[in-house]
């Protein structure tokens, strides 16, 4: 746990200063190396864009297929995105040295995260775009074609607590790179959270961009 806090901190200081308005080189050039990936081999096709705000707080919230769903999602926004990425990965010294300079902060799978939930809020309250995956965690090639059913509640808490908007967004084919299959991205329009919530309101806020990814 001290060493998530110490990554917390670093990745704070680093990133969530006021002062620091630009966005890491590592992030900006890793944008561009996968624009160009995206774009040439894979034919990217984006819709809606237009439904992600220009400025403020927002939850980018997409469907879970592959571990190149947070760098698609990254390419083609031209705003800074934030994500969250296991803690397993900043123990790999060469991995922590890049994830820490694009935007990425450790989350412990099946564990109380408090200070991770913390630091996304103040994120969120900063006005920045939060990627934050509704089902929570990667989904078995075997089931990505069924109805999404599993939800997590905490989308819909930050969303509550922060008084952001989620935009759904579905992701197609980037689990199938090895066939070169045209990639598809669609971002739907903002669902805002209630002025007055409840904690019930939390889930049926995730369960309602599920719904709406299912169909889109």
């Amino acid at each position: 746990m001290k060493s998530l806090k110490n990554t917390i901190k670093i990745h704070n200081n680093v990133f969530c200063n006021k002062k620091n308005k630009k966005p890491p080189i590592l992030f900006l050039l890793g944008r561009q190396i996968f624009r160009t990936i995206f774009s040439l081999f894979y034919r990217w096709q984006i819709d809606g864009i237009e439904n992600i705000p220009k400025s403020g707080g927002a939850i980018i919230a997409p469907n879970h297929i592959s571990f190149f769903d947070p760098p698609l999602i990254g390419a083609s926004i031209y705003r800074p995105l934030y994500f969250m990425a296991k803690k397993a990965l900043f123990d790999i010294p060469i991995l922590r040295y890049i994830i820490k300079r694009t935007n990425a902060f450790p989350i412990e799978q099946f564990k109380n995260n408090i200070k991770t939930i913390r630091y996304a809020f103040s994120l969120l309250q900063q006005g920045n775009l939060l990627l934050i995956f509704p089902e929570g965690t990667r989904r078995k090639t075997e089931t990505k074609d069924k109805k999404i059913e599993k939800v997590n509640p905490g989308i819909g808490m930050l969303a509550c607590r922060a008084c952001v908007p989620l935009i759904p967004t579905k992701i197609e084919n980037i689990d199938m790179m090895l066939k070169f299959k045209q990639i598809k991205l669609k971002y739907g329009k903002p669902i805002y959270p209630p002025k007055k919530f409840t904690k019930k309101d939390y889930i049926c806020l995730s369960q309602k961009v599920l719904n709406i990814i299912s169909i889109m």
